[in-house]
């Protein structure tokens, strides 16, 4: 598991867009997409500010707090991107970034007192935490009864619960939309060809609200499309390792494809055995339509033997090599993969929607949190929509954020065309 991780976070990358860098003035309505910074850098650490912002122009600051780059690199370069971007506070500048210690699960109250003490700057006009661990919420609730009411609190990817959360921050984001992903993963396996589909995991996931709560909706999703929906309970790779699950995965799949034919799409709760699936589905001439985490083409590099180190963090040029090894063997337009990241986008995207509300140029945070995530991954769609429980109760400032697969050989799904059907909300 550590290996694969490590493999696949140095895969990451900061994706380049050129791009002015200084923010002019627009009318309140306009989203300024146009001038998102340019994403690419040669060094997790690089800082350097292409054009710095001078003590006059930052008439704020907004902070910043991410992982480091050893536990979330492309939370932190995405971070360091507004820096370089806007320059840092502490010299003139309006960001500043701030990361807690490797151990902040353990250091909870270090990890408050480093959130609230953003707040004790007078230009801060906001404060942007991923990951929101808990505690999150009752920092940014300290923040409020201060008397700090002109910040704006931001939490991507929180840990308290919903209803504490959504009382505390002014804006919350989330990548992990298990209901929409239930309902257009199985929408994309249809289109693939898919007439079958297993799913694969253990009871340990099982016990987890949001993926049983997506299990549920793929299953009822492919009830609707005339999909066979197949749960194959595999051994827990805790209890016997990583690898003898994986060889029990890898020699079980002939005899599921022979049973229900080639148009049998394959998925996964569990990292490691992302690759065995897709070594057997290319192997075997099977179906993979995504991952379970949004982690760019988690599983491809390993499965199909590719070395794309030197590629950098340029994931165009990654996802490409990629689609040509699939395409090589019979792969095309039956894998797909995601093809940018999310926690990027999370950490440089929520600043720039930060500044855009602090200077009144947005109007529709639903919206153009959309716009600028699509404006930092050319080609690909993306859609959002707010938090429900089954119970039809919403909570209004919480946003879910899914970004569309790309299918090699084919391109982006397009899938977000088509609206969510209402029902798949009631699912518990």
């Amino acid at each position: 598991m550590n290996k694969l991780c490590k493999y696949i976070v140095a895969l990451m990358f900061v994706l380049v867009i050129t791009a002015g860098c200084s923010r002019q003035a627009a009318p309140p309505d306009t989203v300024i997409i146009e001038q998102l910074p340019p994403l690419y850098s040669e060094s997790t650490e690089q800082t350097t500010q292409l054009n710095p912002v001078s003590a006059e122009e930052a008439r704020y600051h907004i902070g910043i707090i991410t992982l480091g780059s050893a536990n979330a690199d492309d939370d932190y370069r995405g971070a360091r991107a507004l820096v370089t971007e806007f320059g840092a506070a502490e010299d003139g500048g309006m960001v500043r970034h701030i990361v807690p210690p490797e151990n902040f699960r353990g250091e909870q109250e270090t990890f408050m007192a480093m959130i609230t003490g953003l707040a004790e700057d007078s230009l801060m006009k906001a404060i942007i935490v991923f990951h929101s661990i808990e505690g999150t919420a009752a920092a940014f609730q300290k923040i409020k009864d201060s008397g700090r009411e002109d910040m704006l609190l931001i939490a991507a990817q929180p840990q308290d619960a919903p209803e504490i959360i959504s009382q505390a921050a002014d804006i919350i984001v989330d990548y992990y939309d298990n209901v929409a992903r239930g309902y257009y993963d199985i929408v994309r396996a249809k289109n693939m060809g898919a007439k079958h589909f297993v799913f694969l995991s253990f009871p340990r996931h099982m016990s987890n609200e949001g993926l049983y709560r997506k299990k549920n909706i793929y299953e009822e999703t492919c009830k609707d499309l005339d999909i066979e929906f197949v749960f194959v309970t595999v051994p827990d790779p805790v209890e016997i390792g990583v690898a003898n699950v994986q060889k029990q995965v890898y020699d079980m799949m002939p005899s599921l494809v022979d049973k229900y034919g080639k148009d049998t799409a394959f998925f996964t709760t569990n990292w490691p055995l992302t690759e065995t699936i897709i070594q057997g589905v290319i192997e075997l001439g099977a179906l993979f339509v995504i991952t379970d985490d949004a982690v760019p083409f988690l599983g491809f590099p390993e499965a199909l033997g590719l070395d794309s180190s030197n590629l950098g963090y340029d994931y165009p040029a990654i996802v490409a090599k990629i689609e040509e090894a699939v395409e090589t063997k019979g792969g095309g337009g039956r894998l797909g993969c995601f093809a940018y990241s999310p926690p990027y986008c999370h950490s440089a995207g929520l600043g720039h929607l930060a500044m855009d509300m602090i200077e009144g140029k947005s109007t529709d945070i639903q919206k153009d949190i959309v716009t600028i995530y699509q404006a930092l991954t050319p080609g690909c769609d993306w859609m959002s929509d707010i938090f429900r429980y089954p119970d039809g109760r919403t909570i209004n400032n919480y946003y879910f954020l899914s970004m569309d697969t790309y299918i090699f050989g084919q391109g982006y799904s397009g899938v977000f065309s088509e609206p969510f059907p209402e029902k798949y909300y009631s699912i518990e």
